[in-house]
Formats: C-alpha cells, structure tokens, sequence
C-alpha cells in the first residue's frame, strides 16, 4: 500500500493552495467549493498530495501554536537560503534559520501564512 494523501482542516483553502502552487510548485489535482471547499494538491513529482479543505463539522487547529516538532510538512531543497528568503517574502515567517547540522544535513523551518510549519532540508544523506 502506498499513502493517498494527508488531509489539513485549514481556514482558507483556496488562497493556501494558491500560496503553495506559487511558492512551493504544487498544482491543484482536485477542487470542489461544496459541500465544503477543498483542494487536492500536489508537489512537482505529482506524487505527494494534500488535501486542505475547511470543514464547519471539525475544529481548526491552531497551527501556529504548535511546536514545529509536532507537525510540519519537510520538503526536499537543494537552495534552501534562496528558498527560504523566498518564502519570507511570501509570506512565511522564521522559526529557525538555514543551519547545518554534525551530520552535514541543512535545515530550516518557517511557517506558512495559515500558521502550519514548513521545513526545507537538504540532507547528506536522502531519505528517498
């Protein structure tokens, strides 16, 4: 088996499928405004998709509470200083700034503008 998708409750699905599209190179998969609004988005391979979609019948939740090491989306960045100021300009605000770690990896976290931590990472050692 193979994951499908992961599903986000998010205040505005539609202007954060468009922050993704133009800032991370998703491109919409599947859309409906009813009976609630949703987006199926998908990364540049085409196969990593969320779902984002606003939902009365769930609570929201407060992203920008949690720590970034409960959740965050991690994306695979091979210039993660250009990327990351990109993404600054866009909207985005810092958690923690491009590092390298002792194991040669490079990382940085931000959060998107709907609060939901976003991870660049270029690492020594690809997972995938």
């Amino acid at each position: 088996m193979k994951i499908e998708h992961l599903a986000l409750q998010v205040t505005d699905p539609v202007a954060m499928a468009d922050w993704y599209c133009k800032n991370l190179g998703f491109t919409v998969k599947r859309s409906a405004d009813a009976p609630v609004p949703v987006r199926f988005i998908a990364d540049n391979s085409g196969n990593t998709i969320l779902e984002i979609y606003n939902n009365p019948k769930a609570p929201m939740p407060d992203y920008s509470s949690m720590d970034p090491l409960l959740l965050h989306i991690a994306f695979a960045c091979e210039n993660i200083p250009e990327v990351f100021q990109n993404l600054k300009a866009a909207g985005a605000k810092e958690i923690s700034a491009p590092e390298f770690l002792d194991n040669g990896d490079h990382l940085a976290m931000l959060r998107d503008p709907w609060g939901l931590a976003v991870q660049l990472v270029n690492r020594s050692n690809p997972l995938g």
